[in-house]
């Protein structure tokens, strides 16, 4: 792929080569030659194995299980070696923004990682970041270069229009998932509710009340991250002791970390649909009511408006 004499070229780490393999393919481009891997001391090496002298370069990686700090920082190192092989420019595609949780000071003495790791990118030598759903949208701004964030919700939502599913509620998991509950149900011209609950303490939740009509739904809950999968199987629960009927659940990143396939397995959720932005793990991908939708055509038009110079917004005015 060739624009104005420039040349593009996608790199990947070992966080979800699948996904980067996958934009590759949608671009009509081979994934760059370089190799990743871990001394016997637990430090980690890159080799480029062909040149990126000038070259427009695109470095996929997650931070995910079951390597999140490995996987910070093979990006980070990836990112330097091309760097110091006069690459011309480098975007950091991050599907999955780990440490975006922690992006503010909860109590006192709390750090505020997700803007650490945002410096530790840009010292890197990164000039560019793309990115999908961030847990917090101001993280934007702890970046001192461009962000271009994309949105997970319309391929789940053109998933679920296509399934024409009927008496159909959108359900917010937390107070802070309306928005995106709201943005959601207009898309599937459903209804809204939302979970009201508490968090005691992390990765710990308990429900409260369930504010809306859901008795004699088909209820979809929409979340931008599922992690231990206690809030979603909570609610799921809750949902149907009011009366429910099918409870469908989606999210953007699976992080599915601890109990959640355990959990999943047994919560009654009818289907759970997950994009791609983290590469699942095996025993994830068994579970019968897993469907896994890919990022990579949205990652590749991204990437492809990017090298073209053109705009990445207008990809999600409709």
């Amino acid at each position: 792929m060739h624009t104005r004499g420039r040349k593009i070229k996608v790199f990947s780490c070992n966080a979800n080569q699948d996904l980067a393999k996958a934009v590759c393919a949608e671009l009509g481009l081979p994934l760059g030659d370089s190799v990743v891997k871990t001394f016997s001391d637990g430090e980690i090496s890159v080799n480029i194995d062909e040149s990126v002298r000038g070259v427009d370069v695109y470095v996929v990686q997650s931070f995910s299980l079951p390597k999140v700090n490995d996987y910070l920082m093979e990006l980070l190192i990836m990112i330097d070696a091309l760097k110091r092989a006069s690459a011309g420019r480098i975007t950091a595609v991050v599907p999955y923004y780990g440490y975006a949780r922690q992006d503010r000071k909860a109590k006192a003495r709390d750090p505020i990682s997700a803007k650490l790791v945002a410096n530790l990118i840009v010292a890197a030598g990164a000039d560019r970041v793309l990115t999908m759903d961030l847990h917090a949208s101001q993280i934007q701004g702890y970046f001192d270069i461009p962000v271009d964030h994309l949105k997970g919700s319309p391929i789940l939502a053109e998933y679920f229009l296509e399934k024409q599913i009927e008496d159909l509620v959108v359900v917010a998991p937390d107070l802070g998932s309306v928005t995106r509950s709201r943005d959601f149900s207009y898309k599937l011209n459903a209804n809204i509710a939302i979970v009201d609950k508490r968090r005691p303490e992390a990765n710990v939740s308990e429900i409260m009340n369930i504010i809306g009509d859901i008795k004699d739904k088909n209820v979809i809950l929409i979340d931008d991250m599922i992690d231990t999968a206690g809030t979603i199987v909570n609610a799921v629960k809750a949902l149907k002791s009011l009366g429910a009927k099918d409870v469908y659940a989606c999210c953007t990143h699976g992080v599915f970390s601890g109990p959640a396939a355990e959990r999943i397995k047994d919560s009654g959720i009818k289907e759970l649909v997950v994009l791609d932005t983290i590469d699942l793990s095996d025993e994830m991908r068994a579970l019968d009511n897993i469907k896994i939708l890919s990022v990579a055509p949205v990652f590749a038009e991204a990437i492809r408006r990017i090298f073209n110079n053109d705009s990445v917004s207008t990809m999600f005015e409709n």
